[in-house]
């Protein structure tokens, strides 16, 4: 896999291709690819402490609004992707991840996708606004966020 395809995510995660990740049209299912993005995109918040500890979640924590995947290459067993994920823009109460999935058998993207959150008080559902301290271990962890080139 060539290292500039991933390059510029500060959070990556490897995972095998599971023989089960396939479905009846010969290649790995799209329902995997989220799986996969989902796995990155806990890791974050949990590098950037938004997410929740305890369940049923209390206080202000993180909710998926909006997922879309673009699916570039197909994929077989057996392989091994690596999923990057950085912030790509910040609101006032949502920021945007954008994921990216590459195969290490063909050292090619295989999808890319991008993911809404929303900040939320668990106690009463509504949005707020991303505390300060969110914002400050984004940008520790992610530069991306704050440059317009992505």
């Amino acid at each position: 896999m060539a290292p500039d395809l991933i390059s510029g995510f500060p959070v990556t995660v490897e995972i095998p291709v599971l023989w089960s990740d396939e479905d009846s049209f010969a290649h790995v299912n799209n329902v995997a690819y989220l799986r996969w993005i989902e796995e990155s995109r806990v890791q974050y918040l949990q590098r950037i402490a938004l997410l929740p500890s305890q369940t049923p979640p209390r206080g202000i924590g993180p909710i998926v609004v909006n997922v879309a995947c673009h699916y570039r290459l197909p994929l077989n067993y057996p392989d091994t992707v690596v999923i990057g994920t950085r912030v790509v823009r910040i609101g006032n109460s949502s920021f945007q991840m954008e994921h990216r999935i590459v195969s290490r058998a063909a050292g090619k993207v295989v999808a890319e996708a991008e993911t809404t959150i929303v900040a939320i008080d668990y106690g009463t559902g509504a949005s707020v606004r991303i505390p300060d301290s969110i914002r400050e271990n984004i940008a520790r962890l992610d530069l991306s966020a704050f440059n317009s080139g992505h």
